[in-house]
């Protein structure tokens, strides 16, 4: 994939994330932080469903949203993204301030929006401040996001079954937010919003100040295109008989 493919594809995807933010912004104002369409359907669907193992594993997920791992998860793919130690150093920094910067953003528009939260006795875990768009959902996307552009960058084919592994990962801690009672589905989705777009205009500077990243994913698609040309050769050339 060429410097100017990624650019385009991750431009092109932070445009369509960031229009569809600001719409699911707007709806949520313009209702008074009130729940959407679904929102108290799911939460009281998850309400009445909570046995104590799945009750368990929702809030043993939901704690990895928030805290060291989501810093050490991009801190590490800072690491994979660099080829020397001075780049690994650089680019680990850059994650970590990165994932710094979207929180930050993500409170000012959290404080602005001041969306209430589900009513406390649905609440299966702890929670504080306002509801839109969910921390841990804008947090592990974005930690899950960036290991795997590290590790699809890295590994473009053997990594694939460890990136649907961290982007499960990062799905499943925004529901255990609805189905522990914190949070509206409404709210998932913007934090999910608003780190996709996050992300995208993370991929589309590292593409403009370090092309050389993405290097690892040319060499693939060069030999796919090389493979068909010589199939072609092959089935357009001459054969001998006897």
């Amino acid at each position: 994939m060429k410097r100017a493919d990624v650019t385009d594809l991750a431009g092109s995807t932070a445009v369509g994330s960031l229009v569809a933010f600001v719409l699911l912004t707007l709806i949520v104002t313009g209702q008074d932080g009130a729940p959407l369409f679904g929102d108290q359907d799911l939460n009281a669907w998850s309400a009445h469903h909570r046995p104590p193992v799945a009750l368990a594993l929702a809030r043993g997920l939901t704690y990895t949203g928030t805290g060291v791992l989501p810093y050490a998860m991009v801190a590490l793919a800072g690491v994979v993204l660099g080829r020397t130690a001075r780049q690994r150093t650089l680019f680990a920094l850059g994650c970590v301030g990165c994932l710094a910067a979207a929180q930050a953003v993500r409170y000012g528009v959290m404080s602005l929006v001041a969306r209430p939260r589900p009513a406390t006795l649905e609440w299966a875990t702890r929670a504080s401040g306002w509801s839109f768009p969910s921390g841990h959902t804008t947090t592990s996307a974005i930690a899950g996001g960036l290991l795997v552009l590290a590790v699809l960058a890295r590994a473009p084919r053997g990594g694939r079954a460890l990136a649907a592994l961290l982007a499960c990962w990062a799905v499943l801690v925004g529901l255990t937010r609805v189905y522990l009672g914190v949070h509206w589905f409404s709210d998932v989705l913007g934090g999910w919003l608003f780190a996709l777009c996050w992300l995208s205009l993370g991929v589309y500077t590292l593409a403009r100040i370090a092309p050389q990243t993405f290097s690892s994913l040319q060499p693939a698609a060069e030999g796919g295109r090389r493979a068909r040309r010589a199939d072609r050769a092959e089935a357009g050339r001459p054969r001998m008989t006897s």
